[in-house]
């Protein structure tokens, strides 16, 4: 059976896919990589790649989704199937640079608590009954991970490639799976990843925002489903 790598996002871990792990831990061997120890794309697929099974499927989300396309480029014969959720192909535009500046000084001066919840989750979400554990989780995981990955994975959210080729050459099966109420990573970026994927499935989560795999999981589930069935 195919491993199953997850990559989490910026600030999460693996409990980012609590409700996936336990769905999908007695079928197939499950992994969770951490995205904290490197500053570039690169070299956290580079990471990724020394210690990772032969071949493997990938499920990422947001800058687990843009790290997940860094390994496409890099060994895509080693790549079984690609989950990419509410993420972007797209390299950072200068606008968004200009605000990692801030946020990175902020973050260096004690402040990550405060970027966290004026700047970032809290814009993301569909609101709904889970909305506050969510936020809480969110929270939890950016303070264990510490300033100190904050500002490496901005770093290597700012300076990341565009990888609309590398989507162009992948022809393994591929999910493409967003929130409809993603407002940092929309449907019209995931439209344009379907149309470069060839052997790609769209999916809208409805009622989710930037986190379906917490905010709806047995939507998100489902479809992850029915994607690793082809694998």
């Amino acid at each position: 059976m195919t491993p199953l790598i997850f990559l989490p996002g910026m600030m999460c871990d693996a409990r980012l896919f609590q409700p996936q792990i336990a769905a999908f831990s007695g079928q197939r061997p499950l992994m969770c990589y951490p995205l904290g120890a490197q500053d570039s794309m690169a070299a956290l697929a580079a990471d990724i790649l020394r210690t990772a099974p032969p071949r493997f499927a990938l499920a990422g989300l947001s800058m687990g989704g843009i790290v997940a396309m860094e390994l496409m480029r890099q060994a895509p014969e080693r790549i079984a199937g690609v989950a990419l959720m509410d993420t972007n192909p797209r390299a950072e535009t200068p606008e968004a640079k200009a605000r990692r500046t801030p946020q990175i000084a902020a973050a260096k001066n004690g402040q990550l608590r405060q970027v966290m919840r004026d700047e970032m989750k809290p814009n993301y979400l569909a609101d709904g009954p889970n909305l506050g554990a969510i936020l809480d989780l969110c929270m939890a995981m950016a303070e264990d991970l510490g300033p100190e990955v904050f500002v490496r994975q901005s770093i290597a959210l700012r300076e990341r490639p565009d990888q609309c080729e590398t989507l162009r050459g992948y022809g393994g099966p591929a999910l493409v799976l967003c929130g409809r109420a993603d407002t940092l990573c929309p449907v019209e970026r995931h439209t344009l990843m379907h149309e470069l994927l060839a052997n790609s499935t769209l999916e809208i989560i409805e009622g989710a925002g930037h986190l379906p795999t917490l905010e709806q999981p047995e939507d998100t589930n489902a479809a992850l489903g029915r994607w690793l069935e082809a694998l």
